[in-house]
Parts: C-alpha cells; sequence; structure tokens
C-alpha cells in the first residue's frame, strides 16, 4: 500500500539521520508532494548541521581545557552598562562537558521568549552558577566600568566549586586563577554565552520588578534604557533611587 503524503511528512519531523533507508525510498516517489516534503526536510537537515557545527566551535576554549584535566571552567558575562536606571548584572556559568544545546548563544542573538527557555535550561544543566549584582549608587561611585568589574568579580565567588579558569568577554579580572579575555566572548564560547542568557533574563526579571515599585518609567519593556518613554517619565516623575545620577538624562533632571 503507497504511504499517503500526509503519512511521509509527518514521519519526516521525527528523522533527524541523513542515513535513514526511507529517505532514499521515498527519493524515488514521483509525486510532487513527497518531493517538496523532501526538500524542505533537506534544508532543515542542513540548518540544523550548520547550527551543530557552530555549536561545537563555540565549545573550542573549553575543550582545550577540558583535554588537559581541567574541568571547571567558567564563562562570564555583564548586562547593563548601558541603562540610565538600575544595576548591572553580572553571571559567571560552568557547564559540563555534555552540555548540548545548539540555541545557547550570545543573548543578544535570541528572542526575549527563547532566552527564557534558555535560562531555565542552563539552570537546570550547569555544574555552578554565579550572579554579581552592582547598584546605581555604587555606579556612580565608580563608574560603569569598574562596576562591570566588580559584578564580574561578584559572580565568580559567588561559584561553587570554584573554578579553575575563566572565559571573559573582553574583560580581565583581579583574582586569583587563570583566565582569558575574548573580544565578543558571547559569540565565541558557549560559558559565555550561557552567562550572557543568566545574566540578561536576571537582569530584566528585576527590572519589571522595579516597574510595579516606580511605575511610569516603562522598566518592564525598556530595562532602564534611555527610551522615549523612559525620557518622558523622568521628565514628568523626577529622578528614582535606581537611577543612575551620574548619567547625562540623568544629571540633567537633577
Amino acid at each position: 500500500m503507497t504511504e499517503t503524503i500526509g503519512h511521509i511528512k509527518s514521519l519526516l519531523k521525527n528523522i533527524d539521520n541523513v542515513s535513514d533507508v526511507r529517505l532514499s525510498q521515498w527519493r524515488k516517489d514521483s509525486r510532487l508532494g513527497v518531493q517538496t516534503a523532501l526538500q524542505s526536510w533537506d534544508k532543515r537537515y542542513a540548518k540544523s548541521q550548520q547550527q551543530e557545527q557552530a555549536f561545537q566551535g563555540r565549545f573550542a576554549f573549553e575543550r582545550h581545557y577540558w583535554q588537559q584535566g581541567i574541568t571547571h571552567i567558567a564563562g562570564v558575562d555583564e548586562v547593563g552598562r548601558g541603562p540610565l536606571a538600575g544595576p548591572v548584572i553580572a553571571a559567571a556559568v560552568i557547564l559540563p562537558s555534555d552540555f548540548h544545546n545548539v540555541e545557547v548563544i550570545d543573548s543578544k542573538q535570541v528572542s526575549a521568549q527563547k532566552r527564557e527557555a534558555l535560562y531555565e535550561l542552563i539552570i537546570e544543566q550547569a555544574v555552578s552558577i554565579g550572579v554579581g549584582v552592582v547598584d546605581a549608587a555604587i555606579i556612580d561611585d565608580i563608574n560603569i566600568y569598574q562596576a562591570a568589574r566588580l559584578a564580574m568579580t561578584k559572580a565568580v565567588k559567588d561559584l561553587a566549586p570554584e573554578p579553575e579558569v575563566l572565559l571573559i568577554d573582553a574583560m580581565s579580572l583581579d583574582v586569583p586563577m587563570m583566565q582569558e579575555a575574548l573580544i565578543k566572548g558571547d559569540a565565541l564560547s558557549n560559558s559565555i554565552g550561557a552567562a550572557s542568557i543568566v545574566a540578561k533574563v536576571t537582569r530584566d526579571r528585576l527590572m519589571s520588578d522595579y516597574d510595579l515599585i516606580y511605575p511610569g518609567y516603562g522598566f518592564a519593556s525598556n530595562a532602564g534604557y534611555g527610551t522615549k518613554d523612559h525620557l518622558a517619565g523622568l521628565e514628568k516623575l523626577g529622578v528614582t533611587p535606581i537611577h543612575r545620577r551620574s548619567f547625562g538624562p540623568v544629571r540633567e533632571q537633577l
């Protein structure tokens, strides 16, 4: 009995191996619907292979150390340098060597919904996660660059077990551990990418909470960045305790 096109399409959804014998059989099927379905499968498979290859490539730095018997390698990243309000938050993440999710990458490259899903997955599977928070008052006191370094240092110290090596996004820290500063590291290392996702989701959730405490600035949607609604709120309502007084638009309101 000839398989229906709909049945073949259904079966194709669960095939992830190019050597599956059914593929070669269906390629002999002259029906246009079957060939169209196979073309779609070929495109999905090629994309998945590219994602897998890129994912494995982003483990190159970690793999270098794993092969030496060094297991606790932490990726470190921060978010929140640019906003006018809220803290700068850093995360440090140690991933196991068998971690596998090809979608983990720089948080800016995935949607908010996907970040939330990946955050939960990272929390569940990571060997250890550390978070460091530096609030607006300290940012004003020591400047945003030093505040970002402080947040990263706090995140590293929050890890247990202690990391042996740090992979850091374009930064070096005053900690007694081997470290590599990688330019745009959140797109080069899965560990740093995971840290960027944890830091981003943590900060976005915090800013949503602040939106309830300080309504009228749009913190839930703008995360404290200087958007039109935020600047309008500043002009109408004034400066809150979480605003960075050393940042131009806030300083002007003062």
